[in-house]
């Protein structure tokens, strides 16, 4: 069976997004450390998984980007998961291999957990899932998360997304890795307890 990792940036203060889309809080304390650390589970992925907003501003983004990430973000498979109905993008002639990767994405707008259920039980590398809060949410209320990567910046926001508020009990996780990066940014992963 595949796990389900979970990859998310973290304020200090436990918040995950600003809630306005302004996420230049977390490239402040960026570093080379830090960015291989958190490319790793994208580079051995088998498939990422993200929400139907994710998919439609990074669907734009990723085939035209550079850097370390974008070959992962475009050459892993995707699915996108929505429960109002989606249609990926109509692939125009010409298209490069990054849009034809964003665009043969799969979409599932069923029962969220059985869903998951049958893309872990299918063989491959790992589902790595990322995007936002709203998601995330979901995967971890359905107890779907195996593995949490969870890289804390240092930086309070003060206000903004979170990813386990709403919890109905609470979630014991075990810390299986810590790691200090030289920009100040501690790379957590937890797995449940």
């Amino acid at each position: 069976m595949r796990k389900l990792i979970m990859k998310m940036s973290a304020s200090a203060d436990g918040f995950v997004g600003t809630g306005n889309e302004d996420g230049s809080w977390m490239f402040k304390s960026s570093t080379e450390d830090s960015r291989a650390w958190a490319l790793q589970p994208s580079l051995d992925a088998g498939l990422i998984i993200m929400g139907r907003k994710s998919y439609e501003g990074w669907s734009q983004y990723w085939p035209t980007a550079n850097g370390p990430f974008a070959a992962p973000m475009n050459e892993v498979p995707k699915a996108v998961f929505t429960q109002k109905g989606f249609k990926v993008n109509d692939l125009k002639p010409g298209a490069s291999g990054a849009e034809i990767s964003w665009n043969s994405a799969q979409v599932f707008d069923g029962d969220l957990a059985e869903n998951i259920r049958q893309l872990k039980n299918q063989p491959g590398k790992h589902i790595l899932a990322i995007g936002g809060a709203g998601f995330m949410r979901s995967l971890i209320a359905a107890g779907l998360i195996d593995e949490y990567y969870l890289p804390i910046h240092p930086v309070a926001l003060g206000a903004g997304l979170q990813i386990f508020n709403g919890l109905e009990k609470p979630l014991h996780l075990k810390l299986v890795s810590s790691t200090v990066f030289s920009g100040g940014i501690i790379g957590n992963i937890y797995q449940h307890a």
